[in-house]
């Protein structure tokens, strides 16, 4: 691969940037864990994966000095399920204020007797715009989720949208921020697929 070898992973302390990690070596791309912010506002792509609790990230992302950083970048970004949520302005759990990129707040996932939460296991997404990011996928593609809480639909930022009891967004959009609700890189060929996708992405816009 000639493209996206400038990869960088924000040190937020999740506990899946390793297996993020492996996933895009998968892929021939080697990818720097750092909290840097040089670093950071160097890569050519930037990855903000996170699992566990919104207000323990966002508190290391506070400590590292980075919430302006990461509102400047204009490379291409991805946020990784908690890390998708985090790019809106408020998340339920732990009253947090996130990064305000994406308008809106997340909220629980509504609970039901026959569905419980955690939303833990393999989903499909609905495409509901065009994008690169999700070029060659589509209701075929399964993709595994983890999570307890929502984004808000939106005609503007939802790319994909997936249904557990309600319906939500999986895949999210704004200028060159891209989010996913579910983990690619325990996706299978799927999972693969977007992050070779988003490797292809323009450097910059």
């Amino acid at each position: 691969m000639t493209i996206g070898r400038s990869v960088v992973m924000i040190d937020s302390g999740g506990a899946n940037l390793a297996s993020v990690g492996y996933a895009f070596e998968r892929l021939g791309v080697e990818v720097t864990i750092t909290h840097d912010a040089t670093q950071i506002l160097a890569a050519e792509r930037v990855l903000l994966p996170g699992v566990g609790n919104a207000a323990s990230i966002m508190a290391r992302l506070n400590e590292y000095e980075l919430v302006p950083v990461i509102r400047s970048l204009t490379c291409p970004v991805l946020g990784i399920c908690l890390g998708m949520q985090l790019l809106f302005d408020w998340s339920a759990e732990g009253g947090t204020v996130g990064l305000g990129i994406i308008p809106g707040k997340v909220e629980s996932l509504s609970a039901a007797r026959e569905l419980p939460v955690p939303h833990m296991g393999w989903n499909s997404i609905r495409v509901r715009h065009v994008d690169p990011l999700l070029q060659g996928l589509g209701a075929d593609d399964w993709f595994y989720f983890v999570h307890g809480y929502v984004a808000p639909l939106s005609l503007r930022h939802t790319l994909g949208s997936t249904i557990y009891g309600q319906e939500f967004p999986s895949v999210v959009r704004q200028s060159n921020f891209w989010g996913v609700q579910f983990h690619p890189e325990r996706s299978g060929k799927s999972g693969a697929r977007l992050l070779a996708n988003f490797l292809k992405l323009s450097p910059c816009v």
